[in-house]
């Protein structure tokens, strides 16, 4: 993919057109339209709403492990758009009200972002390049993958969506079966330590669904950090219904983007919030100390039970050995339900 793909996606991030013409030089001069639905374009835009500082702050036990199934329980979910701003930042000393209303900001917020992510993989999903598997007989298990300099089309499509989404710190193909067929960037297929991820949630959960999955916060095989996946199951054109499937294209998310933001909130010195997962895993954290700690877990929280059944609302709850009054907005993207939480001294 080259510059014109990098800046027909940079037009669909800014939520500007509604048709996408795709040109790849690679494989000779390919053009596809790509139609945006209404409701992408207006996610877009309600994202780049939730950029203007629109957030808190901003008005002028169970251990992590390396893999868990998907959720049967899970709620639909939406997404989120980019979360970081420049703005200057003053606390207005907002009363019990108005903090649950920017809690709900928030989760819409990234709600957008998760959403925008997984449009771009979408629309590149349907790309010719992405949508065929020709070197899969040039699969190693030395490799992880197929060589470097082979599929060099699909690579550069993954490359351009690194370099215009920095939510994701990869993106790579899985074959049907779960076998890796490539990884971007190349060092980390050269990292990996395993070639077949059936056993992953968003795995099952594309399979499942037939449709695009949040996965849980798993440690990821190739960069060893913790990550969340978002992956869109690709499907052959075959008449009557009757496709198959062709592969599984998704992204890694940087969690480490979404703590930053967090942590660049004005928040009170007792105040945290958080992003939990479906499991009840974090996500990302405002608490800079904390945040690297994955081996938190709020699964066992009303307040995060709560949420991931759907609801807002504010709890009671002991943290760390301190009392807290948490309120708990849901994030919904598709089949899936994470949760942010806004923890604070007990006042009464």
């Amino acid at each position: 993919m080259g510059a014109l793909e990098k800046s027909a996606l940079e037009c669909m991030l800014k939520g500007k057109w509604n048709s996408i013409h795709l040109t790849v030089g690679a494989v000779g001069i390919i053009s596809i339209t790509i139609i945006i639905a209404a409701s992408i374009v207006l996610l877009i835009t309600i994202t780049e709403l939730g950029n203007l500082g629109i957030a808190h702050g901003q008005v002028n036990s169970t251990s992590l492990t390396s893999e868990q199934s998907p959720s049967t329980t899970s709620s639909n979910q939406t997404a989120p758009s980019d979360l970081q701003s420049n703005n200057t930042i003053t606390r207005l000393g907002l009363q019990s009200s108005d903090k649950t209303i920017e809690l709900k900001l928030l989760a819409d917020s990234l709600s957008e972002r998760l959403n925008k992510s997984a449009a771009i993989l979408e629309l590149t999903s349907k790309l010719p390049e992405v949508k065929s598997t020709p070197y899969s007989n040039l699969i190693s298990a030395k490799l992880h993958g197929i060589p470097k300099d082979v599929d060099i089309s699909k690579r550069k499509v993954g490359q351009s969506i690194l370099s215009v989404d920095k939510d994701f710190r990869l993106i790579f193909f899985l074959m049907p079966n779960g076998d890796i067929y490539l990884n971007e960037p190349y060092l980390l297929q050269a990292n990996l330590t395993n070639n077949n991820f059936a056993h992953r949630g968003y795995y099952k959960g594309a399979i499942n669904t037939h449709n695009t999955y949040l996965g849980n916060v798993v440690i990821s095989n190739s960069s060893g950090l913790p990550t969340s996946h978002i992956s869109v199951p690709i499907y052959s054109s075959a008449p009557k219904g009757n496709s198959t499937l062709v592969g599984i294209w998704a992204g890694g998310l940087n969690l480490k983007v979404l703590s930053k933001y967090l942590q660049s909130l004005n928040l009170a010195s007792d105040e945290r919030i958080l992003y939990i997962d479906q499991y009840g895993h974090k996500v990302a954290d405002s608490d800079k100390i904390l945040a690297n700690d994955y081996n938190e877990s709020f699964a066992n929280y009303q307040a995060f039970k709560n949420a991931i059944a759907g609801k807002s609302g504010s709890t009671m709850g002991v943290v760390n050995g301190a009392k807290k009054t948490i309120q708990y907005q849901p994030v919904k993207f598709h089949s899936t339900t994470w949760a942010v939480l806004l923890m604070e001294n007990d006042k009464q």
